[in-house]
Formats: C-alpha cells, sequence, structure tokens
C-alpha cells in the first residue's frame, strides 16, 4: 500500500464525512420505522398533551403507509404489515385534505361505528359512554398564575379505555351533531378538549372528516420533553424553568 493510500484512509475530513453519513442513514432508519419525535402546537388535546409537549410516535405500531416516509412519496398505496388501532389510542396522521398536515387525536370510532354528539355526551353505536365529573383543570399562565378553571370529566370508552376531556361551553358548537356512520377502512378522531378541536366531527376540507386507515402515522407513546413556552430557544438561562419537568418521561394515555 502506497503512502497516498495511507493518507487517504485515514484522512480525518474522509473519515468524519462517513461518520456524519452514518449517523444520518441511522436516524433515517429510525425514524421512518421505530420511532418520530413530534411537537404539540395547539390545545385541541389538553389536559393529555399540551402545547409544548414534545413526544415519541412508534411508526409500527400500525404497519407502514407511504406517509411513514418523509414527504410521503407514492411509492406504494394502502399499509404493509396493517395493524388496527385500538378506540382510546392518541394517534398521529395526515390530514385528509392535503395528506401532508400532521395533527394528533383521540380514535374514537372504528370502520361501521355509529358517532353522534347529543348535548355535549359522545354516544358510540347509540350508547352513550360513561362521563365522570372530577376536579376542574385549571389553565395558568407562563408564570404558572392560573388564569382560568375548566370543566374536567373521566370519560370511559367500551372497550375500558379511560382520559380526561374538558368541556369549555354548554352548548358548544360541535356539543349537538349528526349521527356519523364511520365508512370501511376509515376512522374517526376527535381531541380531549372537545370544545377546541378541529376533528372528524368537522368535514373537509375546512375539518379532518373521517381519516384514511393509510393516512395514520403512528401511535403517540411517551413525551421526553416539555416546556412552557416561557423561554425563547437562545434564552439559556431561562431553560430550567420553562421546562416543566414533571412531564419528562410520561406516557400518553
Amino acid at each position: 500500500m502506497s503512502r497516498s493510500d495511507l493518507r487517504e484512509e485515514h484522512n480525518p475530513i474522509v473519515e468524519g464525512v462517513k461518520t456524519i453519513v452514518y449517523a444520518l442513514l441511522i436516524a433515517l432508519v429510525i425514524r421512518t420505522f421505530l420511532f418520530q419525535p413530534f411537537n404539540i402546537p395547539s390545545s385541541s388535546m389538553v389536559n393529555t398533551l399540551l402545547i409544548g409537549d414534545f413526544l415519541f410516535v412508534s411508526k409500527y405500531s400500525y404497519g407502514y403507509s407511504k406517509h411513514s416516509l418523509p414527504f410521503s412519496p407514492g411509492l406504494f398505496s394502502g399499509r404493509i404489515f396493517e395493524a388496527a388501532p385500538e378506540r382510546g389510542d392518541v394517534a398521529v396522521f395526515k390530514l385528509p385534505s392535503d395528506n401532508s398536515t400532521d395533527y394528533i387525536k383521540r380514535v374514537i370510532g372504528l370502520p361501521g361505528d355509529r358517532i353522534q354528539m347529543i348535548e355535549g355526551v359522545l354516544y358510540i353505536n347509540g350508547e352513550p359512554v360513561k362521563l365522570e365529573r372530577i376536579e376542574d383543570y385549571v389553565e395558568t399562565n407562563s408564570q404558572g398564575e392560573p388564569i382560568r378553571s375548566v370543566p374536567r370529566y373521566l370519560e370511559t370508552l367500551p372497550n375500558g379505555v379511560t382520559h380526561q376531556v374538558l368541556d369549555e361551553q354548554v352548548n358548544g358548537p360541535y356539543d349537538n351533531t349528526g349521527v356519523y356512520v364511520v365508512p370501511d377502512g376509515h376512522y374517526f378522531m376527535m381531541g380531549d378538549n372537545r370544545d377546541n378541536s378541529t376533528d372528524s366531527r368537522v368535514p373537509g376540507p375546512r375539518g379532518v372528516g373521517f381519516v384514511p386507515a393509510e393516512n395514520l402515522v403512528g401511535r403517540a407513546e411517551i413525551i421526553f420533553f416539555s416546556t412552557d413556552g416561557s423561554a425563547r430557544f437562545w434564552e439559556v438561562w431561562k431553560w430550567p424553568f420553562a421546562i416543566r419537568f414533571s412531564r419528562i418521561a410520561t406516557t400518553v394515555d
């Protein structure tokens, strides 16, 4: 082996580039097939998820579609290794009206279900779900000071999954609806903050409508970071006070 070959083999620049390429490939594989990070930009899932939460979504939970890949290339249709979501899952999906915007909601209706809201109560296949009044949710500002209290309930779905929902308004805009019949291969999604969520109760393109199985991206699993938004990215000295340490490493139920 010549000296030039040795210099090329041990060139630190070449080795650095290789390391970066390998790291990017590993990150791409993890993001595509295992876990993808998402952040919460809206209050539609309060108090399960708060603005500023960062969470991991398991990509393998429902199998893989074109939306599992970056930029959703049309390489194939349908799902590979498909597994149906369970009622009550918190899932990320692509908005059906544009197939590119990420939404996160709770799976409420399965294919064939009849879904309706009557006076703020969720009905599934003609039966009201169980609602139990619990303590109010107290909304706070970035300084931790209370702003207002919102009525909060424990909702139990037919399969026994329980979660908390908020009811900000009496006779809110989506508290009384017609009957939605979920088509085959689709799901009915709702936010836990019932009066502040654009979801399957609102048909597209203005809303969400029924979500095709192909549009599912994955199931929300765990919150790995959370900030209340009181510190800008460059205000390093404020980060310890902006981080919601109590939410880190909590599972999404």
